[in-house]
């Protein structure tokens, strides 16, 4: 599954003498945590009780954070999502975007929509896909909900969009890693207030998109 990720090495004859090119290595994160992965084959199902990890559905991204009603967010929690998605834009091959008109339904829906409300259970975020596209682990739009009181932090943000763009926790990669590896960045199972996407999570992003 993972051998579109690295190059061999290239035998090139030249005047008779076989040279050995080494080509460099693109790949090289720590482990393997996007969908999918040796240790997470589940396909992508919708709704908030589908329970998967879903990849968006394409390299340019478009997101919305809800603006009026009971699950709008604070400027506080708008300005935290807008640091995590900074790092998604400037350090992956990602092409995130804000779409002030977003769309629910058709062909080129908005990809994630964030939106402050309760969570189940004791988790402060969560993601799911809304509408899910062709090909068993992609996903049209992803929700993310995370809680209101101060639980939009820039690690947690990071955390619930790694997740829309398809990362797992430390348990579902291959290898695997415990699941507050600091290699995992905002992946860590519990993230910390500021953490950022870190370099093993832009490598799997780099080597899907």
């Amino acid at each position: 599954m993972q051998s579109h990720r690295r190059r061999a090495g290239i035998a090139v004859a030249l005047s008779g003498i076989t040279v050995i090119a080494a080509a460099a290595v693109t790949w090289a994160a720590a482990t393997d945590n996007l969908v999918p992965t040796n240790n997470y084959t589940v396909g992508c199902l919708t709704g908030m009780s589908g329970g998967t990890v879903c990849r968006t559905d394409n390299a340019d991204v478009t997101y919305y954070m809800d603006s009026g009603g009971n699950d709008k967010l604070e400027d506080i929690d708008k300005a935290n999502v807008r640091v995590a998605i900074q790092e998604f834009h400037d350090k992956t091959d990602l092409k995130v975007s804000y779409d002030s008109s977003p769309s629910w339904t058709g062909g080129s829906e908005t990809d994630i929509y964030y939106a402050e409300a309760t969570v189940p259970g004791s988790d402060e975020g969560l993601t799911w896909c809304n509408d899910n596209s062709p090909g068993a682990f992609k996903c049209d739009q992803q929700y993310v909900r995370i809680e209101g009181g101060g639980h939009y932090s820039p690690g947690l943000s990071c955390h619930e969009t790694g997740h829309a763009v398809g990362l797992l926790h430390g348990a579902e990669a291959s290898p695997t890693l415990p699941n507050q590896d600091s290699r995992l960045g905002c992946m860590k199972k519990t993230p910390g207030f500021a953490d950022g996407l870190g370099t093993n999570n832009r490598e799997n992003i780099n080597a899907n998109y």
